[in-house]
């Protein structure tokens, strides 16, 4: 069984409302998965709660990159806004969310993925039968939407 770091962070969902609604997820890396990362929203942001969480996966170095520069063109775009947030933009079927998280927790948690998978050894560490075929992989995990803004 592969090592899992999973990380609580504050996610801001940005709508048109002059406040932004705050809600818990967990960044999760699976060394058994190592290109992908996933941000885990609880059910209460989904437009369907009665299925549960959203998750959404993309590549790992989509997200480093997203800190420095805007970065992605596909369902997954990542760009820093100032010193000290970072927005994610995620795109279904059913629309479109922006999310701001801190920059910093976003750091500490590409920090720890890569203690235990270093940049550029992903590809020696995926186990036979892993899920993951990334190459900048963008596509949500299970594409349930996030509320609209």
């Amino acid at each position: 069984m592969s090592p899992v770091v999973e990380q609580p962070a504050k996610a801001r969902i940005v709508t048109n409302s002059p406040y932004l609604r705050t809600v818990p997820v967990t960044l999760r890396y699976d060394g058994a998965d190592p290109l992908a990362l996933r941000i885990v929203f609880p059910p209460e942001v989904s437009q369907d709660r009665e299925r549960g969480e959203v998750v959404w996966a993309f590549a790992r170095d989509l997200l480093d990159s997203g800190l420095r520069m805007p970065s992605g063109d596909g369902d997954v775009q990542v760009w820093p806004c100032g010193r000290a947030q970072t927005v994610v933009e995620f795109h279904s079927p059913d629309g479109v969310a922006v999310v701001q998280f801190d920059s910093a927790a976003l750091r500490r948690f590409l920090k720890r993925s890569y203690a235990m998978v270093p940049a550029g050894q992903e590809r020696h560490d995926i186990e036979p039968g892993a899920a993951s075929e990334l190459t900048g992989l963008t596509e949500p995990a299970e594409a349930r939407p996030l509320p609209h803004t």
